[in-house]
């Protein structure tokens, strides 16, 4: 497992969504260079702050999880000169899980007041400790998908 690294990308809940049907992970308004960080078997979590971008109602939860499948980046063309990049995940069942109740455990939130400031950059490695919080509260059972090999 010491191969493995564990990720949090942050995204609306109705984009998530469109990921889930369509078994992929796209970041940052589809650039490429948070995907470049992602190796397949990696972990990966998406955290959504709104229900819709940019301006839906409050969400803040954790709404997918899933493992990076090869980890070979793609680009798609959406129309209207949208032209994001995507790589390809296995998304697990789970159920969306609420962030609040879990603050105090997560030790990646390093300001529990100000706890919204860990997600600014739309991507973040976490210590698998805290995927290990967030996969056992979305009900998705942490040492069955991540601990093989």
């Amino acid at each position: 497992m010491t191969d493995k690294r564990f990720w949090i990308g942050v995204v609306s809940r109705e984009h998530v969504q469109s990921g889930i049907r369509g078994d992929f992970v796209q970041l940052s308004h589809g650039k490429k260079a948070p995907l470049q960080r992602l190796r397949a078997g990696d972990g990966f979590i998406y955290y959504s702050p709104r229900t819709s971008y940019p301006k839906g109602d409050l969400c803040q939860m954790f709404t997918a999880i899933g493992i990076v499948k090869s980890g070979v980046i793609y680009q798609v063309d959406m129309g209207e000169d949208f032209h994001p990049f995507r790589i390809d995940v296995l998304y697990l069942n789970a159920h969306e899980t609420p962030i609040r109740p879990l603050l105090d455990k997560l030790s990646f939130i390093k300001n529990k007041t100000n706890w919204g400031a860990a997600f600014r950059f739309g991507c973040l490695a976490v210590p698998v400790e805290d995927f290990k919080v967030i996969s056992e509260a979305m009900g998705c059972h942490f040492a069955l998908h991540f601990e093989s090999e």
